[in-house]
């Protein structure tokens, strides 16, 4: 087997060179950790409409470094089961697994302000890598790592013990934490969530820190690094854009049927403010779903091949259809709930308050709520009650 040790330093030199990678305890481990043993049987390579199986038996040792250490993230699943050592040739299909970028994986960890002496629960064990990076400064003893696929936690386990650490990685929901280790000093999600479980929040000592990703979309998702207080309650800011796959048993289901169906029977139509095609940018995405949870944005074409957006609320029986009229977009909304006047509303507070980035937003997690707000801004605050 070919050595990966330059291909470890090379690949921390060049966080190091994007200002990624700062602690020399990090530094070390990458160094040290080789990313290729965590990514067997292979991994799918994006083709535009098709996955190509890649795996470590078939392919020239070097061209397998080559890949391993490339900068981006490396998909080990497709369709929960499909891995690259049961396809020979091209699929299709929607990642369930992966191996998330190094830059990524090393910019949360870095944010965690880890410690020796702390104990930590991370959440979607994946291939096992970033657990590995981990445990090879707390010590295998004081990590604990959950995955809900059994398969992935299998594969995980596999290659952290070939890597020679003997962590504590279990098989379950992560929304639900895994309280028999706790408390922890640190909790981190490899895996977005709608809201910040508060299991999460009770298995950590006051003090402590949560990061994990929250939002429903694929984009316009934030960073949430809380820190937990004495009351049960933890607070903290967005620190940054931050993408993941969805936590399974928060996975939103895509809209099957009739979407005329959908939107038969509309309760007004107007002329928006506000063009839709801003839901496709990362900052007015994400204050979307603080103004409207539980909403999916969807895009499609109509029979004359003109563009159509809605905003869907399945839970709540709301709709809101945008149709072009010339330059400016007509909206069509149906059901109790107004989707777009709520999404619009905080669109335009948000530009007069000088469209600030995703960083200035603040959340504090109570047993009954999230509250996300902007600090100077009074019109930017969202509570979302959990009933």
């Amino acid at each position: 087997m070919t050595d990966s040790a330059s291909e470890r330093r090379h690949m921390a030199d060049v966080l190091m060179n994007y200002g990624i990678l700062k602690s020399p305890w990090l530094r070390a481990a990458i160094e040290v950790v080789p990313r290729e043993r965590f990514l067997h049987p292979g991994v799918f390579l994006d083709e535009g409409r098709t996955w190509r199986p890649i795996t470590a038996a078939d392919t020239d040792p070097d061209e397998w470094l080559k890949i391993a250490y490339s900068v981006g993230t490396l998909t080990t699943q497709l369709d929960g089961h499909l891995t690259a050592d049961q396809a020979d040739e091209p699929v299709m299909g929607v990642p369930t697994s992966s191996s998330t970028d190094p830059a990524t994986v090393v910019g949360m960890i870095e944010a965690l302000d880890l410690a020796t002496g702390h104990r930590l629960l991370e959440i979607g064990t994946g291939t096992g890598y970033s657990a590995a990076l981990m445990c090879h400064y707390l010590g295998e003893d004081d990590v604990a790592t959950v995955e809900v696929d059994a398969e992935v936690a299998a594969r995980a386990d596999a290659a952290l013990e070939a890597a020679g650490f003997s962590t504590w990685t279990v098989t379950g929901d992560g929304l639900l934490g895994h309280p028999y280790r706790a408390p922890y000093d640190r909790v981190i999600a490899t895996c977005a969530v709608r809201r910040i479980p508060y299991a999460w929040i009770r298995q950590t000592r006051p003090g402590g820190v949560v990061l994990g990703t929250v939002g429903a979309w694929p984009w316009g998702t934030g960073l949430a690094k809380l820190t937990v207080g004495g009351d049960g309650t933890a607070e903290g800011a967005i620190v940054g854009r931050s993408s993941f796959m969805q936590a399974r048993a928060q996975a939103v289901a895509p809209l099957a049927g009739d979407l005329s169906a959908r939107t038969a029977y509309a309760d007004g139509e107007r002329r928006t403010r506000v063009s839709p095609l801003v839901l496709e940018e990362w900052m007015p995405a994400f204050l979307a779903q603080l103004a409207a949870p539980g909403a999916q944005f969807v895009r499609a074409t109509g029979n004359d091949g003109s563009p159509l957006r809605y905003l869907f609320d399945p839970e709540k029986e709301s709709f809101a259809e945008f149709l072009t009229d010339g330059e400016s977009w007509i909206v069509r909304q149906g059901g109790p709930v107004t989707l777009w006047d709520d999404v619009e509303r905080s669109f335009l507070a948000w530009q007069d308050a000088g469209a600030p980035e995703i960083d200035t937003v603040r959340l504090r997690v109570t047993p009954a709520s999230h509250l996300y707000w902007i600090d100077q801004a009074p019109s930017l605050c969202w509570e979302h009650r959990i009933t």
